[in-house]
């Protein structure tokens, strides 16, 4: 019981890393938002399992805040986004998509090691967690990096936010206030970002952000 205990948990944890790399993958707006959105409700399969393994029922409202928030509200108001501000659909990568894949696996390889090592005492069930954690962290910095249009790097940033939500539930979880506290945190963040894509649109007509560099340089 104990085994498929842990498979249950590493499947689910090893999948939201999966979906990071189709994240990646992604050359299109619309599919980049559909694909956060299964992100989002891998994780909250995750944590859902975590609060069952742990005997933690104050996980199962962590899991409803990502199943609510970030694979519904969240994908659904970009989605208005995008189509209101006419936004790019392609999305523009530095260096192409192969590189960035090849970089991505090995940011992953680098996790394994690391993570592995550094808890080789902790308990199993955390250990491969917080390994599979720190990939998909390490992936969404990737996406920030390697994305030039500014919706694509919210996409990279709230990926990210899901590793930091994985490594505390599979870490025997966070103290309820600090999961409430975060997820109106990552709210406001949204809507400041809504009106910050608003303001872009309307001074330089784009999101990509090329453009800002362009015009730092005719300051100059």
């Amino acid at each position: 019981m104990e085994r498929f205990v842990l498979d249950v948990a590493h499947m689910l944890a090893g999948s939201l890393v999966l979906v990071s790399f189709i994240l990646l993958y992604q050359d299109r707006m619309f599919g980049l938002l559909n694909v956060f959105a299964l992100h989002a409700f891998m994780l909250a399969l995750s944590v859902a399992w975590q609060a069952h393994v742990q005997h933690a029922p104050h996980l199962y409202i962590t899991a409803a805040i990502a199943l609510v928030l970030k694979a519904v509200i969240i994908p659904y108001a970009l989605h208005k986004v995008v189509v209101r501000l006419r936004i790019e659909r392609k999305i523009e990568t530095v260096g192409g998509i192969a590189p960035t894949m090849l970089i991505g696996m090995a940011l992953v390889a680098l996790s394994m090691v690391v993570m592995l090592r550094a808890t080789a005492a902790s308990d199993p069930l955390a250990r491969e967690d917080l390994a599979f954690a720190l990939a998909v962290i390490l992936l969404g910095l990737l996406m920030m990096v390697t994305r030039r249009n500014a919706v694509s790097q919210i996409v990279g940033f709230m990926s990210l936010e899901n590793g930091l939500i994985l490594a505390a539930a599979g870490a025997r979880g966070m103290p309820l206030v600090v999961e409430i506290s975060v997820a109106f945190s990552v709210l406001i963040a949204f809507i400041v970002i809504g009106v910050f894509l608003f303001r872009i649109r309307e001074r330089f007509d784009t999101v990509d952000l090329t453009a800002l560099d362009d015009f730092r340089g005719e300051q100059r």
